[in-house]
Parts: C-alpha cells; structure tokens; sequence
C-alpha cells in the first residue's frame, strides 16, 4: 500500500514533468553515505561512513514511491515486498564494556553537555520507565556477540578552536586521538554549532568510521550541532524540512533543537558502530555506501511514518514536546528506528 500523502487534488501531468528530472539526477542520498579511504601522516589506515540528512534522503523516497504507485501498481508492490536484511560480513563487532570519550570542540553549555553525557549514561540504564533509551540500545544485543554495554570516560573541553571553525576530515581524525585509540573504546568528537564541516549539511550530518596509529586501532565519531547552519537536513523533526513534504516541527524533548537534532545523529552513529566499527560487521549494499543498523530506517520514529511523517510519538502534555524514550535524570529522547536481526524489519519504540 502507498504512503498517503495529504492532498486534496491529483496532481496534474506537469508535477511528473517537474520531478522527472531529480529521478534522473544523483540523489543527495547516493553521496552522503560514500565511504573512503584515505591515508594521513598520523594514521596507518582510516575509513568512515557517513549519516546522510534525513530528509534529503525521505524527499527522493517519497517522490520515487509515489512515481510508483501512480505509474505501476504491479512494480510498486515488488518493490515493497523486498525484504530490508543487513547481512553480517564475519567481521568484528564491538561488545562487552566499550568506553565513550567526548571530545567537545567548540563552545557547549553545561546544559547542552549534560543533555548528551545522560543520553549515553541512559543506553544502558534500568531505571528508566518504558518505552526507555535502554530498551531502544538492548535490540543491539540482537547481533551476534551478545551485548555493548556503553559508559562515558574521558571527556576533554577543546573551546579555544585551535584548529579554526572550518574543519576537514583529518582534522577530526586529529581530534579524536586526543584520547587513544583503543579497540574498546569509541572517541567521539562533537563540533559547537558555529564549526563548519567539510560536508557538513550538504550531504552529511555526522561521520563514523575507523583509525589505526601507533597506539592502536580503534573507532571514532563526529556530530556536529545544526542549530544554526542546517537545523532542517540535520535537525529534523524538530525544524522545518529542507525538503520533501512541509509537516510541522515538532518540539524538541529537551528545548534545544540543535542537540535533540545531535541526538539522533549520536543514536544512529553509536549503533552503527558497534554493529559494524570496521566495515566488515552488518550492512546491506557495497561497502562503498553501506546501510547500516540505523541508517537503513532514516526518518522513522514512530508507528505509520512515510517520508516527511516521523511517525506517531508520545506527546508531553505540560511542554508539548515530542519524544519516544525515556532516560535518567528526567531525560526524554527522540530516537531512530533500527534494524531488527529477528524481524528483518525496521524497529520503532512506540
């Protein structure tokens, strides 16, 4: 059955005219989750994978969807009948105790810190009521090895930008070793809202992959904060999207729409990571643009989403805020959907 869409009218031949030629032209999409590799004096090897924005991504899905379902009923329903199956390449994954260090480049309230380390600190928490950020984390135990069990360790405060507000890929290689690499730790690096990017909002909003120096090999991640460059590619639901259908934003659970929107980018980072930190763990499709745990179900929140619709959430009744887990302190989350290894299916929590 085809996404609804809402509209009171169907759309003329000339709509199909207009988005004939973005089907015809490179999607956003097919750049953002490229992989490479590449060679820097302090490293002997480093690969990364990137999380794309979300609703640069759902824009060419749902004209593609609704191309189908107008054109060929028949061709729309073998494509939905394909099963989403990540297949495990026998290559490590990241289990048992693994060490979160942060790496804050940039200027971040206290607040804006505290919101991110109780995120971490709640993957693995029991105290939280349901649906909780620990039972959204506990459907990675579902991929071989058992269970990664996520605590934060060092946290370094880098404010003074010695590497200027416009960074390149190796600079967050450079950022990262701040804290060694080891195989059981992931270091992470998060850029202040006015730190650009190489690629940053165009066709990526955060960055995992792997590095191997002298000290050992190990994983590393950056996010950074959209707030004020692209709040509607990386910070969606919570900003009006750049792309595709113009829903309403919702609230953000924690009033900061640049670090709910880094949130989801962690979330979606920190589980394609541990399912997949070396590039030979779960994905689907060429290595070279993987989908990941996470990265397979972009834009899924909640029950009856489609492109531009993050899905049925619970609502806060006094803040109005939108969530869908719970987490310590108080916390409320948005989180992605993931991939579930016994339903071959995207997994949401409410």
């Amino acid at each position: 059955m085809c996404p609804s869409l809402d509209i009171d009218t169907v759309p003329s031949p000339a709509v199909f005219l207009n988005l004939l030629p973005l089907i015809n032209s490179p999607s956003p999409s097919s750049s953002s989750i490229s992989q490479s590799h590449t060679t820097f004096p302090l490293q002997e090897t480093l690969s990364f994978r990137s999380v794309p924005p979300p609703m640069a991504s759902n824009y060419y899905l749902a004209t593609l969807a609704f191309l189908f379902c107008f054109i060929s009923p028949s061709l729309s329903a073998l494509v939905q009948e394909q099963p989403l199956v990540l297949k495990y390449h026998n290559g490590i994954l990241l289990k048992g105790n693994i060490t979160v260090n942060l790496i804050w480049y940039g200027e971040f309230t206290p607040i804006q810190r505290s919101i991110i380390v109780d995120f971490i600190n709640s993957l693995n928490s029991k105290g939280a009521p349901l649906p909780s950020t620990s039972s959204w984390w506990k459907t990675t135990e579902m991929y071989r090895g058992g269970s990664s069990s996520l605590t934060v360790g060092h946290q370094i405060l880098h404010e003074e930008l010695t590497l200027g507000k416009i960074l390149k890929s190796q600079h967050l290689i450079a950022l990262a070793s701040k804290t060694h690499f080891t195989f059981n730790s992931i270091n992470v690096v998060l850029t202040a809202k006015d730190v650009a990017v190489d690629g940053f909002c165009m066709s990526r909003c955060g960055t995992h992959g792997s590095a191997k120096s002298g000290s050992g090999r190990g994983t590393y991640i950056w996010v950074g904060n959209s707030d004020v460059q692209c709040p509607g590619q990386c910070a969606w639901p919570f900003h009006q999207p750049l792309y595709g259908p113009q829903t309403p934003p919702l609230v953000a659970p924690n009033g900061d729409v640049g670090v709910d929107g880094m949130i989801i980018n962690l979330a979606t980072l920190l589980a394609n990571t541990v399912t997949n930190p070396f590039n030979s763990g779960y994905f689907q499709g060429p290595p070279t643009a993987p989908l990941e745990a996470v990265s397979a179900c972009t834009g899924i929140f909640g029950s009856g989403s489609y492109p531009g619709y993050p899905g049925r959430v619970l609502v806060d009744k006094v803040t109005g805020a939108s969530y869908n887990a719970y987490g310590v302190n108080g916390r409320k989350y948005m989180l992605p959907a993931m991939w579930d290894p016994k339903s071959s299916a995207c997994k949401t929590l409410v």
